[in-house]
Formats: C-alpha cells, structure tokens, sequence
C-alpha cells in the first residue's frame, strides 16, 4: 500500500454533472482515510461549486471547447497541470478525451489509473442476460484509488455539510416553516422522465397538503413549464434561471427532501445526505447509478411484469416498441405516498 505521507493526486473526471456529484462521497472518504494527501479535480468550469470547501481539494478548469480543444489542447492542459506537482492520476471517466490526457502522464512516467465502467455485464443488464445489482459508480471510482494504491471505504458519513443559506435564497424561500420539497422532473432523455401530467398530478397532491414548501429545479429549456406549476398550484417556486448554480446547490443542501428522475439532481442531492426519491423508466438502480446513501426502497421502479425487458437502457436514450409509456406504471398517488412516508421518516 502507499504510505500515507503527503501525495498529490489528479482525479480526470470532465463530465456529466450527475457522475461529477458522484465523485464527493469517493473525494470525501479519501480525505478522511488519508488527511495529508492532495487532491486536484479536473472538469468543467461550472461544476467548480460542487469542491467549494472539501480541504485538501483544488480545482483546474478543462476548457475542452476552448484553450485545451483537441489532441494539441490536452497536451498543453496536461503541461499545465504538470506544474502543480501531480504524482499519480485517477482517471475517473475513461473517454477518448481522458485517455489521451492519461496518456501523457504515462508518457511523463505518471502511474495512471481508470475506471472500469463494467460495459459488458451493463450490456447484459440490459439484454436481460443478467438482471442483478451491479457494481456501483461510486464503488468503481473507489476501485481506481485502490489500486493507486489507497484503500478507501465508504461511508454514509462521507457527504457534504449542510450550507449556510444566504439572503438571497433566504429571501426567495420565504419564512413560512413549511418543510421544503424539492422536484427536479427532466431527465436527458425521454425514457427517464415521468410524464408531465403525472408530474403535475403529483405537484397537485402535495400542493393541497398545504403542508409543504414545493421548489421546482431545471434548465432553460423547461423553464416555461415550470413557470405554469408554479402559476397553477400554491406553495410551488420555480428556481430555473433565477440562481446561479453555486446558489442552487445552496438551495439543494438545505431541502428536507429531493424528488427526481434517474438524473444529476438526485446525486447533486445525495452529496448533502438529503433524502431522496427517484423515479425510474426504462433505466435501473441495478446500473450502478443509485443516488449515494440512499435506502432501496426510495426508487420507484416501472413494472417489470408489465414491461419484462426493463431496464432497456443504461442511459435512458434506447427503449424498444410499445416500451415508450413505462413510466405511467408509477401512479401519482405512488409518487405523492412515498415523499410523505420519507419525508416524515
């Protein structure tokens, strides 16, 4: 094994911003494990917030689309990151991208690491060749500090402190004591979002309840949806484009409970050890894409008897014919049953 003495380690993972949340608890056990060591992210400017006050963790901005585009690109943000005295490499996303970098740190003479994304038993995860509980992204990215030599165990304890709200989000919430609710209701693709009227049914519910604070998190392009919700029920905000993403993680770390697809808000959501529910379509917790810490039972799956090849995807972007209304499996009354049953938990 290493020697626990200080050690500085660069950790490649570029993208998504659900599988960048899903390094923390990874990040986290790290520290903990080995205190004197330090850790270098590399990955895209936006998801810098997402480190803001883990010790020991720096962050150097990617700008594939920019300064460090294309073969040429990597090998001056390689040279860049040279400089900061890297002594072993965890590539943690294991693309075309990623790889090429790794390679001039092997070439350097760097001891390089990558993730095994387990692509064969996920394929036959979704031929139904082998319907069972993969190995974990989170246990996959600590399997790549492993064998740099680190033993890292994890723990329900590795997540990020609650933030401290500031006024502007304060302001936004309102005082009420109501328990906040947070629906992050899109996924990338079709085949992991539940239906908007479902959805809506389900905002509806828990909007009559007058029990409850409902915020409603997405992107430009939904924008316009949420803002009926948010016209249409009581007790519901709509978050999308009013903060920054830094703010929004605010937000985030201080729901009393997340409700989301097979998507970035539930890890982003996880990483604070908040309570979170999933609904899931044509892809499975089985993946290895569960949301960190979170009990079983908190899924809500499609019914396999009625659909028998689910999961069809791992991403949720191919589902064969007639499998595209999966999702209408989970009633609205479901939905609305199990947030009361964990929020009140």
């Amino acid at each position: 094994m290493m020697e626990q003495s200080s050690k500085h380690i660069l950790v490649i993972r570029l993208s998504a911003m659900g599988d960048v949340a899903m390094t923390i608890p990874v990040i986290n056990a790290m520290i903990r494990s080995y205190p004197n060591v330090k850790i270098t992210i590399v990955s895209r400017a936006f998801l810098k917030p997402i480190f803001h006050n883990i010790p020991n963790v720096s962050f150097v901005t990617a700008d594939v689309k920019g300064k460090h585009k294309g073969i040429f690109g990597l090998y001056k943000l390689y040279k860049e990151l040279k400089t900061l005295q890297i002594d072993v490499v965890a590539d943690l996303h294991n693309v075309l991208r990623s790889k090429i970098l790794g390679f001039f740190f092997k070439l350097g003479g760097y001891k390089v690491c990558k993730i095994d994304k387990g692509r064969a038993e996920k394929k036959a995860l979704t031929q139904n060749r082998n319907f069972k509980q993969l190995k974990t992204t989170h246990e996959r990215y600590a399997d790549v500090f492993n064998k740099l030599g680190y033993n890292v165990t994890l723990t329900k304890e590795d997540v990020l402190p609650q933030l401290q709200l500031t006024k502007k989000v304060g302001v936004f919430i309102g005082e009420d004591q109501k328990k906040w609710i947070g629906i992050a209701p899109f996924a990338a693709f079709a085949g992991k979002t539940y239906p908007a009227t479902q959805m809506e049914a389900v905002i509806s519910k828990l909007s009559k309840t007058n029990q409850y604070k409902i915020i409603l998190f997405g992107g430009p392009a939904e924008k316009k949806q949420l803002a009926s919700w948010q016209n249409n029920y009581e007790h519901v905000i709509n978050c999308a484009g009013v903060f920054s993403f830094e703010e929004e993680l605010i937000l985030i770390a201080n729901l009393d409970i997340m409700l989301s697809m097979d998507s970035g808000n539930a890890h982003l959501a996880a990483m604070y050890g908040k309570k979170v529910v999933t609904i899931w379509g044509i892809t499975h917790p089985y993946a290895g894409f569960y949301p960190f810490g979170q009990p079983p039972e908190n899924a809500l799956l499609a019914d396999k008897e009625q659909y028998p090849l689910l999961p069809t995807s791992i991403y949720g972007n191919k589902y064969p014919e007639g499998y595209e209304n999966v999702m209408q499996t989970i009633t609205p009354q479901a939905v609305f049953d199990k947030i009361v049953e964990v929020i009140d938990e």
